[in-house]
């Protein structure tokens, strides 16, 4: 059974969902408990409501958080519906006027009026992500109707598992102003053993990361990878299907065929070939000396000079693209590739410049060898 995938891939394991799954999970967690306890410091959270393992990454990254969300409020009033919560006893059940009058007494930072849409819509985005994923049971009614009058009552029902959502903090958070705080509070358990701290941070890295790259912040960390390689390669190897690749500045965990932990690079989706096809345009550009890479195998482009690439890709590629792409403008085009590839960490923009990270030059796509010959309708 892919035990270790399924923990690392989902938030939880709901019983109240996925009976039989909880308890497949629940009797096979010993063979893969150890690792992740002592190779990267995670917690496993087993009670009668669910499993879960309380996944740090070793540094934030543009993807993660919660997809569904798209504004900073959507993420104030989710934390505002677990406060709400913590007072409800599992199976109680509530009315959604109870949560809006919450919501309107405790945020502070502007007024909340219920009449007004773009409210209701951020709030039904968050009500729809808590009973997706297991925190809320819908009885009765609708969030659409929510969404057309801000009278409507929906009746929901707490399931218990909200107050198992946020990480177990070991020290008061109260004083803590900003994310690094919150970074440094992960390794205080670990009483400062350095060795610990590192090897937790590099398996971390492989997992949970594009890729990882050689600088002055990891150097120590790819130091302990390279000595260490051939053990960290069997052990993965032993818990699900992948190759751990090292290479002079870089090194990646590429999975197998039918091993999924979560969100990986290519998704199944139109942008994620486009991006692959990105890829191949600036590998090409370097064999021809058109990109020179810097120390470290570092890249970095104009702003002005990425864009050409982004437009040399569409103009090559895009009667293979499905009509959403094809009807683009440029301008949108190139706006929604560089989104994607800067949120998954392929791209970060410096200063209004580009920097290309290695995995760029790591995976590639390429159209069929008869693609111009045949019109390159749709043949991705």
């Amino acid at each position: 059974m892919r035990t270790l995938e399924i923990l690392l891939e989902r938030r939880w394991i709901l019983k109240s969902r996925d009976r039989e799954l909880y308890y497949q999970i629940r009797d096979e967690l010993g063979s893969v408990k150890k690792f992740l306890t002592e190779k990267l410091g995670y917690q496993v959270v087993v009670n009668p409501y669910l499993i879960k393992v309380e996944k740090m990454p070793a540094k934030p990254e543009n993807w993660m958080g919660i997809q569904e969300f798209t504004d900073p409020i959507e993420y104030v009033f989710f934390c505002m519906v677990l406060m709400f919560l913590e007072e409800k006893e599992a199976e109680e059940q509530f009315v959604l006027s109870e949560l809006t009058e919450f919501i309107e007494g405790q945020y502070r930072e502007e007024q909340i009026d219920w009449t007004v849409y773009r409210y209701r819509r951020h709030l039904i985005k968050v009500m729809k992500y808590c009973a997706g994923c297991g925190i809320l049971d819908i009885n009765d009614g609708s969030e659409e109707n929510f969404a057309r009058n801000n009278s409507s009552e929906v009746l929901y029902e707490n399931t218990g598992v909200s107050r198992y959502f946020m990480k177990n903090f070991t020290q008061d958070i109260m004083g803590y102003t900003s994310p690094a705080d919150f970074e440094r509070e992960e390794w205080i358990d670990v009483n400062e053993d350095r060795g610990i701290i590192r090897r937790q941070r590099v398996y971390r890295r492989l997992l949970m990361s594009m890729g990882m790259e050689k600088d002055r912040d990891t150097e120590e960390d790819f130091a302990y990878l390279r000595n260490f390689r051939n053990m960290i390669q069997g052990e993965l190897s032993e818990l699900f299907d992948c190759e751990l690749h090292v290479h002079r500045n870089s090194a990646f965990l590429i999975l197998g065929e039918g091993c999924r932990m979560g969100r990986c690079f290519p998704e199944e989706n139109t942008l994620s070939d486009i991006v692959l096809l990105v890829h191949s345009v600036i590998q090409e550009k370097i064999q021809r000396n058109e990109l020179v890479l810097g120390a470290e195998e570092r890249l970095v482009v104009p702003g002005e000079y990425f864009t050409g690439i982004l437009e040399e890709c569409r103009e090559r590629y895009s009667r293979g693209f499905i009509k959403t792409y094809r009807e683009m403008t440029t301008r949108e085009f190139c706006q929604q590739v560089k989104a994607y590839m800067t949120e998954l960490a392929l791209i970060e923009e410096e200063s209004g410049s580009v920097r290309i990270h290695t995995a760029v030059g790591k995976i590639a796509g390429q159209y069929p060898k008869d693609f111009l010959k045949n019109g390159g309708e749709n043949e991705q």
